[in-house]
């Protein structure tokens, strides 16, 4: 970190920092002049420093947040696309390398590979990761020596890879005679026999460092007069450590690829823990503390010294900082995105087919809205109805690519890849994806450019992408995360294909709005609502699960007039609406999803038997829960919309229903205190007909009629 703030990085330069390494960035950023020196005090106090670096919640905003093992390091990746993408479609993103400062063991999270490895990560040659190879982990030292293999892993990626392993003692110490035999034995030696040798004193070292191979007495000869000072300094004389070794290899980096940097280190350099297995969040003693102090000739009753004016380190730290203003970005206000686009679908449709749709007739009626647009999907762009969408904009690629089959009267699909393309397709990674959103969410807050993020995957693997995605919101990052199919409702797939919790978590995610619509209007009024809230400093995100099932759209029952109208529009997008209302209600129905065609057929019957049924159709439990939550003064959110929904003068006992877990719903009894039954999803899915599943899980209308009679009875 000394050597690329002091040395090499530029204004435009992003870094992602290692969570541990955050006690460094803020002294730089103290030293740099843009922390205040009141700040250093307050590490993991409430409101002072965070623990790992924050781009929201550090008095300096972190270029990227990270804490999440994987996901900064990958971040950068991420955030080196959304800034191609801004500069091709708005010229506003700017140049500059995009770092990642990366711990050796994080390279074990499979998100790290998944990113590598995405196709479109071979020409991002502004990407650059400096791998702290300490050989530690948390609990230990790593067993296996690893770098090599890691070497071979990047390459085999298209990566530059560079490694700087020795300083300048050790490899003059490598021209002497017999130095060959003691870089040999320090290369084959295991990590832990390296790592305990740190902590032998001199004699010892003489001892146990030539070894036992064939190489042992040309080593031996040649630390035979090497003094004990400079034979302790030598062993630990790694290339991380030496700003020569790391000078040189930031001046070898090819720009058209992607690089990594193997720097080799020590954990806890120069300190007592050295080295040691146990040293994770190991503190030094008073006594160990004041040694240090002598040794860097500083005073332990004044940390906070800085360097005295006219020292040449002082000059360089002025220089560092006036090299590394950055200009400010003039923010650019969200796009409005109209709340209605006046139509009124008819006919049999799916509210997946209605993503699709909704983005083509915003495009006509809002086309600064549709100008940032931008979908992004692992693969499953056609599978998930974006097919139009697709051949309407374009794919998005940083320079103009052929595409081999347009002259192909059978290609439905066309695949034309264009810096003017408003599509990103990565490889099937859901991991990748939701880190995309993330950066192509926070592009308002970098750059003053805000974007319409909206990624698509199948519903099933939201689990899957959550962690990444929530960490990216947490960061600052306003996407629309899009789940489809959803639900056994997909019968046919089997159960590995059925998801269950999603609409749960929906509503347990912070910083994010959740929507399960019936009706293909109810989508296209989500959708938009949802993306009138991007892009904007009080801004947040949305997921919304669709459904492949087809519904006749006269079952919504849309009113004629405008202002009823607008009256159903907003009560949509503020959580649920009275679909159906009796004269006389026992029951109320409340249904969310592909499941309120159910709860209409059971209305109808009970209706038959003499029992008045009310159904209200649910589209965000998130924000009806928020109402009640805002109810008690627990919650901003007002609580028009139960009193719109779940009148007082019509409370009757309840039956929820959704294809999902059950509990999702169970809330909405208390709003006026009546019993109820849950009907949901609790079990792993059935491959078959839908009828057949419906039955299974006691979804369909004859479960439904049931779980009312028991209630009223």
């Amino acid at each position: 970190m000394t050597a690329l703030w002091l040395e090499h990085l530029t204004p435009e330069d992003r870094v992602s920092v290692k969570p541990h390494a955050s006690p460094v960035l803020h002294a730089l950023e103290y030293l740099l002049g843009s922390l205040d020196g009141s700040y250093l005090t307050t590490l993991r106090e409430f409101g002072g420093l965070q623990s790992y670096p924050s781009r929201l919640k550090d008095p300096v905003p972190a270029d990227y947040s990270t804490g999440s093992v994987g996901i900064g390091a990958t971040a950068p990746i991420w955030g080196a696309i959304a800034r191609r993408y801004v500069n091709t479609q708005l010229g506003a993103g700017g140049t500059g390398r995009q770092w990642s400062l990366v711990g050796d063991a994080e390279l074990d999270e499979g998100a790290v590979w998944e990113a590598v490895l995405d196709p479109m990560v071979a020409d991002l040659g502004e990407v650059v990761w400096v791998v702290d190879l300490n050989r530690q982990s948390l609990d230990r030292v790593v067993p296996m020596m690893g770098a090599t293999r890691l070497q071979g892993m990047f390459a085999a990626a298209g990566w530059q890879v560079l490694t700087v392993k020795y300083g300048r003692l050790l490899e003059e110490l490598f021209t002497r005679p017999g130095g060959g035999a003691l870089r040999d034995r320090i290369d084959e030696m295991s990590n832990p026999e390296y790592q305990r040798l740190l902590r032998r004193d001199p004699a010892d070292l003489r001892r146990l460092l030539p070894g036992e191979g064939p190489g042992a007495g040309d080593v031996r000869a040649l630390i035979a007069d090497v003094p004990d000072a400079e034979l302790v300094a030598a062993v630990r004389n790694l290339g991380g450590h030496d700003l020569a070794a790391l000078r040189d290899a930031f001046t070898a980096i090819d720009d058209t690829r992607p690089t990594v940097v193997l720097a080799y280190t020590l954990k806890g350099y120069g300190l007592a823990t050295e080295g040691h297995p146990q040293n994770h969040s190991a503190l030094l003693s008073e006594a160990q503390l004041h040694e240090l102090a002598a040794r860097l000739g500083t005073d332990p009753a004044d940390p906070w010294a800085g360097f005295p004016a006219g020292s040449p380190a002082a000059g360089l730290l002025a220089e560092a900082a006036q090299r590394l203003q950055r200009r400010a970005h003039e923010p650019q206000p969200a796009p409005p995105v109209p709340a209605d686009l006046g139509r009124t679908p008819s006919g049999t449709a799916t509210t997946q087919a209605a993503l699709g749709r909704t983005l083509l007739d915003l495009n006509r009626a809002a086309p600064e809205a549709g100008r940032r647009v931008v979908t992004v999907s692992p693969d499953v762009s056609s599978s998930t109805n974006l097919g139009g969408w697709v051949n309407k904009v374009g794919v998005w690629s940083h320079e103009d690519r052929r595409n081999w089959f347009a002259d192909d009267a059978e290609t439905i699909l066309h695949w034309r890849e264009r810096p003017t393309g408003q599509h990103v397709e990565l490889g099937i990674a859901e991991t990748n994806l939701v880190g995309a959103l993330g950066e192509l969410g926070a592009t308002w807050s970098r750059w003053g450019q805000p974007l319409l993020p909206i990624g698509v995957l199948y519903d099933p693997f939201v689990e899957r992408a959550l962690e990444p995605w929530s960490f990216g919101i947490y960061a600052g990052g306003q996407s629309i995360l899009v789940g489809t199919p959803s639900g056994v409702t997909l019968a046919p797939e089997g159960g590995a294909h059925q998801s269950i919790t999603t609409p749960s978590v929906g509503l347990e995610q912070p910083g994010c709005t959740s929507y399960e619509p019936a009706f293909a209007l109810d989508t296209e009024w989500c959708l938009l609502a949802a993306m009138a809230r991007l892009g904007r400093p009080d801004g947040s995100s949305a997921y919304l699960r669709l459904s492949t099932r087809p519904v006749d759209q006269t079952l919504a029952a849309v009113p004629a007039d405008p202002a009823a109208r607008e009256r159903r529009r907003r009560q949509v997008v503020a959580g649920a609406y009275p679909l159906r209302r009796s004269a006389r209600p026992v029951v109320t129905l409340a249904a969310m999803g592909a499941l309120v065609p159910e709860a209409l057929g059971a209305a109808e019957r009970l209706e038959s038997l003499g029992l008045g049924a009310d159904v209200v159709c649910v589209t965000s439990p998130g924000l009806l829960f928020r109402a009640v939550q805002g109810r008690r003064g627990l919650d901003g959110t007002p609580g028009w919309v139960l009193d719109s929904v779940f009148p007082a003068d019509r409370a009757a006992p309840m039956v929820t229903l959704l294809d999902g877990h059950p509990h999702t719903l169970a809330f909405l009894a208390g709003v006026r205190g009546v019993p109820a039954t849950h009907l949901g999803v609790t079990a792993f899915g059935q491959s078959g007909d839908l009828a057949s599943v419906y039955r299974h899980h006691g979804l369909d209308v004859d479960s439904v009629v049931g779980a009312a009679l028991d209630l009223v009875d």
